[in-house]
């Protein structure tokens, strides 16, 4: 028998559904009342998995709620669902045709429910979200200042700014900090990670909260949920560039910056790294490469530490 699946598709006022097979639509309020009557819609039709889009956060609480509410939720790749839909011969694009379609994506894809985060794992993750915008906002407000040397009146207002940014962050980071140190688990993986030359606070946190699969998945997998996996491009005889795509883009910056400093205290990485150029490669692709051989060496230390924790508890 078909599964029944509802697709959601979400915009930071409202919510519009589509229910597979049978198209019933509806339309709901992004907001504590609408998810409710939503979860009652999916209820009187049965849907046995409700799927909506990543919509830079406005999915967030209607995935929440609805997991409340005893309402297995997935959350999927935008990007996908309409690549799925131009191949489908769907151009049309308006909220309830992208519901349609989203339910009909999870079904060709056989989409399981999106595990629903820990509350701790949520409030480090808003944390170094907030954490990561007050570090790019000091770094605008620093710009800004070097162009203004020769007004003060305004340096004297910058100034302020740059202070107050600084107080967050140093706020920010004693609270991370804290959270660390006080779970069991993610102390030891901090602990193993500084192991590693250049993996440092900061790092430690990215990983924390926007790779919680690190140490249970392959590396392999690992590599290709982060984006620094290349990608096959091949035809017959011809053997295309393998560039990398997609993937979790915070994780890799950091990556990207805590490899090029690792390499240079680390034999191995430096030797891999002056492999790489010896053979003419861009510099991109050493980066990339650099940046994976680093991120499969976190996922073994803290598979193993996973292990240990376990094995203690």
């Amino acid at each position: 028998m078909m599964k029944i699946i509802c697709g959601v598709d979400v915009s930071k006022a409202s919510l519009d559904v589509c229910i597979e097979p049978g198209a019933s639509r509806g339309s709901f309020g992004n907001n504590g009342a609408g998810i409710a009557a939503l979860a009652a819609f999916c209820r009187q039709h049965r849907a046995e998995l409700v799927v909506m889009e990543a919509t830079g956060g406005y999915e967030r609480r209607a995935f929440l709620l609805l997991w409340e509410e005893g309402l297995p939720c997935a959350v999927t790749n935008a990007r996908n669902v309409r690549q799925y839909a131009e191949s489908m011969g769907v151009l049309e694009k308006t909220d309830q045709i992208d519901a349609s379609i989203i339910a009909r994506f999870a079904r060709a894809r056989d989409l399981r429910p999106t595990p629903v985060p820990s509350q701790a794992q949520q409030r480090i993750k808003a944390l170094v979200a907030r954490l990561r915008q007050a570090t790019d906002d000091l770094t605008v407000q620093k710009q800004r200042r070097a162009s203004l040397l020769d007004q003060p009146e305004m340096l004297a207002s910058i100034d302020e700014v740059i202070a107050l940014l600084k107080r967050q962050s140093r706020t920010l980071e004693g609270e991370i900090g804290s959270m660390i140190d006080d779970d069991p688990l993610w102390a030891q993986l901090a602990e193993t990670w500084r192991s590693v030359k250049g993996v440092a606070g900061r790092t430690i946190a990215r990983l924390m909260a926007d790779l919680p699969e690190i140490g249970t998945y392959s590396n392999k997998a690992i590599a290709k949920l982060v984006g620094v996996a290349p990608i096959a491009h091949d035809s017959g005889k011809r053997k295309g560039k393998r560039p990398v795509r997609g993937g979790r883009s915070s994780v890799r910056s950091i990556l990207f910056l805590v490899a090029a400093t690792a390499a240079r205290y680390d034999k191995s990485l430096g030797d891999f790294r002056d492999r790489l150029r010896a053979a003419g490669k861009e510099k991109m692709v050493i980066r990339i490469a650099l940046a994976r051989k680093l991120l499969v060496r976190l996922n073994a230390k803290a598979r193993d530490a996973r292990a240990q924790y376990a094995n203690a508890t």
